[in-house]
């Protein structure tokens, strides 16, 4: 079943994370998930340059180090970087010690205090370790670019249904995202309704 807002049960189980941003007037905060990789980080960073828009994306540590030129690329453009574990593991089938080590590693390799649980899985254990030294971010609106099922049109609505000030979108820069085929459109409409893009970092995270 598809969930287009908060993961449940994430959302109950960890308010303390970080959902969507309170205190933001008229600002959306896009975020991508799973890169850096070939097939789609240039065309992203590509549109996200030309409307002046700065988004946070959370790395692999495992992409990173294939890809360093497009991880310097997003840092280099001004975007937050996030930590996205350094594999990509599932914590609900992975061990706590396990699980933990990723993380860490990941953290190593991208150098980032944000983190944010693949899948949007995670042990009520494996947070409690890892929220000591990250802030964990999951989002509020998932439009399943990277859902083959859906087609860019049927992701574009759902972004404009579900919009609302301090929205945390997910997308994805992987190779079976779609994200591509809307990004720009989105990014115009919701410029056009008075929104403005933030990215997030430890200076914009509500305390």
């Amino acid at each position: 079943m598809r969930q287009y807002g908060k993961p449940f049960p994430a959302s109950f189980i960890f308010p303390d994370a970080l959902f969507r941003m309170t205190g933001s007037e008229n600002k959306l905060f896009l975020t991508f998930d799973d890169g850096p990789d070939p097939s789609s980080t240039p065309a992203i960073l590509d549109i996200l340059k030309a409307r002046n828009v700065k988004a946070t994306f959370f790395c692999t540590g495992e992409k990173v180090l294939k890809y360093p030129g497009l991880f310097a690329r997003i840092a280099a453009e001004g975007h937050t970087i996030g930590n996205h574990g350094y594999s990509h593991l599932n914590g609900l089938s992975t061990s706590v010690r396990t699980y933990c080590s990723d993380v860490m590693k990941g953290k190593a390799v991208t150098h980032s205090n944000l983190f944010r649980p693949p899948y949007g899985r995670i042990r009520r254990r494996q947070y409690k370790i890892l929220e000591r030294s990250m802030r964990v971010v999951f989002w509020d609106i998932m439009p399943y670019d990277f859902d083959r099922k859906l087609d860019p049109e049927a992701s574009l609505s759902i972004l404009r249904r579900r919009l609302h000030p301090g929205s945390v979108i997910v997308l994805h820069d992987s190779p079976g995202s779609h994200a591509t085929a809307f990004l720009d459109r989105f990014l115009m409409i919701s410029m056009e309704q008075g929104y403005l893009f933030g990215s997030i970092d430890d200076n914009s995270i509500p305390g």
